[in-house]
């Protein structure tokens, strides 16, 4: 991941070379699959104060709006008076931002060098359809986490259920934007496909993701249980096979 800690790069670039060079940086980080975090001053008057600035909400917002995968307080948090209040300041800022609908123009992030592997392939091509087709979710079964993070570097309206039995993974991936990291339940062998599928669907209805009838993409890898081998995409109607 990369940290754009503003408070040192103003000191090596100048202040007011700083927004410039952290959208830039915002904008080419997901070429390379890049995770980016905000951070320094994002709400710096809670340090004393118990509600934020205009300014610094805006702040927050167009950090979101380009594309961060998350931002972060110091001080604020660290040595401030109103701890609680800057974090859930920071958070209603950054829910009520991420409601805002993609634009076209924005749908990539960037995304311009081919891809690599079959799973970042299938990755762009679950978030490319998510655009043309109404899909409410995405549930993909991930080892490394490596399909989750090809996944957010694309910006889309729908979140991502990422779907793993590792533990490191988990924390991994608790950093890439729109994805929700889930521990699995249960161990697939290696041809527990249409069962994998029927569990999802029953996850997604049990915890209230989705109505039956709704469609939701699911990815995965054939055989299961394999670390880089996503070579699967599914459009699946919720209840149909379960």
């Amino acid at each position: 991941a990369v940290m754009v800690a503003r408070g040192d790069l103003g000191v090596e670039i100048g202040d007011a070379a700083v927004p410039p060079v952290q959208k830039r940086i915002l904008r080419m980080a997901p070429r390379y699959n890049c995770p980016v975090i905000v951070a320094t001053q994002m709400m710096e008057s809670m340090t004393t104060n118990p509600i934020p600035t205009r300014a610094e909400v805006n702040d927050v917002a167009n950090a979101v709006l380009d594309g961060t995968d998350a931002v972060m307080l110091s001080g604020e948090t660290a040595a401030g008076l109103y701890p609680v209040e800057a974090v859930c300041a920071m958070h209603r800022t950054c829910i009520e931002t991420e409601k805002q609908k993609v634009l076209p123009s924005q749908q990539t992030r960037e995304v311009r060098l081919p891809p690599k592997s079959e799973d970042e392939c299938i990755a762009r091509l679950a978030m490319e359809t998510t655009h043309i087709m109404p899909i409410q979710a995405i549930a993909t079964f991930t080892q490394s986490g490596n399909t989750a993070l090809y996944m957010s570097r694309h910006l889309a309206n729908v979140p991502i259920y990422a779907l793993t039995p590792v533990e490191r993974s988990l924390g991994r991936m608790t950093l890439f934007r729109n994805v929700i990291p889930r521990r699995m339940t249960r161990d697939y062998g290696p041809t527990d496909a249409p069962q994998a599928t029927i569990d999802v669907e029953r996850m997604m209805i049990d915890d209230h993701l989705a109505s039956p009838g709704d469609m939701i993409i699911m990815t995965l890898g054939t055989p299961m249980g394999k670390s880089g081998s996503t070579n699967t995409l599914k459009i699946v109607k919720v209840g149909q096979e379960s």
